[in-house]
């Protein structure tokens, strides 16, 4: 992913409600959906590991269970490739994490620390088939080794396991962040805005997060070919996307009717070759055998120019018209 879209998605997701919505619509867990996510706070986007390389992290809130915090690690993956070692990264990243709270004073009662659930997001387009524990990556062998093979698991969410189906009838924002992905046509774009926007009303600042994310969406995806305005409100941005797609249209139908000239004409032309060539015909099988019968005027006027080119090679040699127009 580059660093626009990195940004953008954690712009999305520097947002609670996308939070919220990524738990309670796509991690089917009643403990997770009964906590209080008014309480979610975010961490600090970056810190410094003990050997002081810089580490900027992934997208990380919380949420207080009575008096503790269980924390959320979003690895948001959009690379092209699926990543093998992902277990591996996520314990670094775990671990990483762990650190940064002892430095910071930020453990449990007791010196315990607190819960993590990694998750990664996965919009690629290859399907993901990676280990989701690391142990899977580590060959099993007997003995006191195995009692010391370290253990993670991450949670993924692949987009791609979601039809439009299973999301069109979810009213949660990423659920419509997927969606967004992968829209059907112009027309369902601009609906799914629309209906967005009835969703965050009164939710100014998350409109205009929304906005500046389906535009650099857009942008991507049409390989900047698509011209847009910065907008700051999904209302311009329907708009201006409105206005793009009549000039399209209008462009699509122009370029219809150009065409349909071109070929009319061309296939006038067709027939005005044809026509000649049955007339033609049919007056050197006159001067041959005099007044026609009707069915083979018919003929003669129904014919393909590739019919009446070997009727007109038979005209010379045949002695009747039956023996001209034969199988």
């Amino acid at each position: 992913m580059n660093q626009e879209d990195d940004a953008g998605y954690k712009l999305l997701f520097s947002a609670p409600e996308l939070v919220r919505d990524l738990i309670m619509g796509f991690i089917p867990d009643e403990w997770l959906h009964g906590l209080n996510y008014n309480t979610l706070e975010k961490i600090p986007g970056s810190y410094v590991t003990d050997d002081f390389r810089h580490r900027a992290d992934d997208v990380i809130w919380r949420v207080k269970v009575n008096d503790e915090f269980v924390y959320f690690y979003i690895l948001i993956e959009f690379q092209s490739s699926v990543d093998a070692f992902m277990a591996v990264r996520m314990m670094v990243y775990v671990g990483l994490l762990y650190q940064d709270l002892i430095r910071r004073g930020e453990v449990l009662d007791k010196r315990r620390l607190p819960p993590v659930l990694p998750i990664v997001l996965y919009n690629g387009d290859q399907k993901w088939t990676a280990a989701t524990d690391i142990a899977e990556l580590i060959p099993k062998v007997p003995g006191l080794v195995s009692d010391y093979l370290p253990q993670l698991k991450y949670l993924l969410i692949d987009e791609n396991a979601y039809t439009e189906a299973d999301l069109a009838g979810l009213k949660n924002l990423v659920a419509a962040v997927i969606r967004f992905e992968h829209p059907a046509n112009g027309a369902a774009l601009v609906e799914l805005i629309e209906l967005l926007n009835e969703w965050l009303d009164g939710k100014p600042e998350l409109k205009r997060i929304f906005a500046i994310w389906i535009r650099a969406v857009l942008l991507r995806q049409s390989k900047q070919a698509l011209v847009l305005p910065k907008v700051n409100d999904l209302k311009e941005l329907k708009m201006s996307l409105a206005e793009r797609f009549d000039e399209w249209a209008k462009e699509y139908e122009q370029k219809g009717i150009e065409k349909g000239i071109e070929q009319g004409i061309e296939r006038g032309i067709e027939k005005g070759i044809e026509k000649g060539e049955a007339l033609l015909l049919q007056r050197l099988l006159v001067r041959r055998f005099g007044a026609l019968p009707n069915e083979i005027i018919n003929q003669i006027a129904t014919a393909t120019s590739e019919h009446i080119e070997i009727w007109g090679d038979r005209v010379l040699d045949a002695a009747t018209l039956n023996e001209i127009f034969r199988p």
